[in-house]
């Protein structure tokens, strides 16, 4: 009988996760689901068409592990990367607050036309 594959065997390498479609941003949006950033850890590269999130995620791929284990539920920070972006816009943050903490609650994809789209990111309160 083969077992399978342990946390351990990976090592303390990091994560380098890519999202081609809405499935695989569903895979993305579970890591950063609760995760936390200040308002001040946002940056959108316009030239590079990039807007990059500075985040402190639950690792969610370690919690059983750590739990069975004993250990504390750890947080690791995590840089979420959105590529090809034309625009950006927010509703109910304040960015000249820059004591703000905001909390990731989802990463979603709502589809346009001619394979464009928006990937929505909602936070906790009204973000």
């Amino acid at each position: 009988m083969t077992e399978d594959a342990r946390f351990e065997e990976g090592g303390e390498r990091p994560l380098n996760l890519g999202a081609l479609d809405a499935g695989d941003l569903d895979v993305i949006s579970s890591l950063v689901q609760d995760a936390v950033l200040p308002v001040t850890e946002i940056r959108w590269q316009v030239s590079q068409r990039r807007v990059g999130l500075l985040v402190n995620r639950i690792r969610w791929e370690d919690v059983e592990t750590a739990r069975a284990r004993g250990r504390p539920v750890e947080r690791v920070q995590s840089l979420l990367v959105i590529d090809n972006v034309l625009g950006m816009a927010s509703q109910g943050v304040d960015r000249s607050d820059r004591d703000m903490i905001l909390q990731v609650l989802s990463v979603t994809f709502e589809p346009g036309e001619d394979a464009e789209g928006y990937v929505v990111l909602t936070l906790a309160g009204d973000g």
